[in-house]
């Protein structure tokens, strides 16, 4: 029997972090299906489509890895495929508190889906798609943070170049 588990999130943009975890969790586990969650309360950047796109491109040749875009409740989504596990990242102590709250909700909804918290490494540990964000509206060079196709985007619809 495999192990499918589901790493979801808005990944507005996927970061090297998101990537570090995606990795990590392909050692663990024997199918990864990263859920790129349609919630527009987000107020995304990139559309659900767009994200879609940057995401698949950037885990492009990760063995055991498929994208997904889904709506609704992350324990429908894991069920409907057939998986019991939910990853979720901790970068920093100020993350447990709300991934704690998430994951004991989850438990509540849906009693056999587990969530298991993966950290990134130490050179990961402080990204965040919203810092990015802010950090390329105000001109930065984000390509150490996020794939070379992402840093593009992001300068195209941030600053309105081409």
């Amino acid at each position: 029997m495999s192990k499918i588990a589901i790493y979801p999130g808005s990944f507005d943009p996927v970061t090297f972090g998101h990537i570090d975890l995606i990795k990590r969790a392909t050692q663990i586990f024997d199918e990864v299906i990263i859920g790129v969650a349609n919630n527009l309360a987000k107020q995304p950047l990139f559309s659900t489509d767009e994200r879609f796109e940057l995401l698949t491109e950037a885990t492009k040749g990760i063995e055991g890895i498929t994208v997904e875009v889904f709506d609704g409740l992350v324990t429908d989504f894991a069920e409907k495929r057939g998986a019991n596990v939910l990853v979720r990242g901790l970068r920093m102590i100020s993350d447990f508190e709300y991934e704690l709250q998430m994951a004991l909700t989850n438990r509540r909804i849906k009693e056999t889906i587990e969530t298991v918290f993966l950290m990134p490494s130490e050179g990961n540990s402080f990204l965040s798609s919203t810092l990015i964000k802010e950090a390329a509206s105000l001109g930065a060079d984000v390509s150490s943070f996020v794939p070379q196709a992402v840093a593009e985007r992001l300068k195209e619809k941030l600053n309105g170049c081409t």
